[in-house]
């Protein structure tokens, strides 16, 4: 059975609340134990859907007219950025975790070119576009960035066969969809199901 768009959109949609980013992270421990504080994981962890950035333009600076910016707003090829907070101090700490989840018809190259992308196009340097009730904080990058891919049971044997050799980091999910416009339908938020981690 193939990978839905359908499939995407849910985990994408669950996942952006702060609470369900929390369990995902549960299952794969070394991330988890990142979190600065569970019990108060609202102001720990912070999620960013589709993350924008800015990023240093590529023109040097010596090329740029005076009313140009030397920067650039940029869509990164992830899916998610889950950004740690000290919730004492309200600062972002230098942990900063960029999830990828499988898209439909998308193959071993694809997925781990999106993440290597993603590190090209944040070795330039970057600050994030924080969600409104985050744009207090502090937001410039990562001392330290780090992938999580977010596979199907759908997906092929070959890519999480490539990720594991890869040494990168990926956890399982079973998405009903029928269940999911159920529980739409009855007014009740039903959360996909997780396997423990792999690697």
């Amino acid at each position: 059975m193939p990978v839905y768009q359908s499939h995407y959109e849910e985990l994408l949609a669950t996942y952006s609340n702060h609470h369900h980013a929390v369990e995902l992270l549960r299952q794969h421990r070394p991330y988890f134990e990142k979190i600065p504080s569970i019990r108060r994981s609202r102001d720990s962890v912070i999620t960013i859907p589709l993350p924008v950035v800015q990023v240093r333009c590529r023109i040097p600076q010596s090329e740029l007219k005076s009313s140009d910016s030397p920067y650039e707003l940029i869509t990164l090829p992830c899916d998610l950025a889950l950004l740690m907070c000290d919730p004492e101090w309200k600062i972002k700490t230098g942990v900063e975790i960029l999830v990828f989840i499988h898209r439909p018809q998308e193959d071993f190259s694809h997925l781990v070119g999106r993440w290597r992308q993603t590190q090209v196009a944040l070795s330039r340097g970057y600050t994030w576009e924080m969600p409104q009730q985050f744009q207090h904080i502090f937001n410039e990058g990562a001392e330290k960035m780090y992938p999580l891919f977010v596979l199907f049971e759908e997906t092929s044997e070959r890519i999480k066969r490539g990720l594991k050799g890869a040494f990168l980091p990926y956890v399982i999910q079973n998405v009903d969809i029928a269940a999911e416009e159920r529980s739409e339908t009855s007014g009740v938020a039903a959360t996909p199901e997780a396997k423990p981690d792999v690697e």
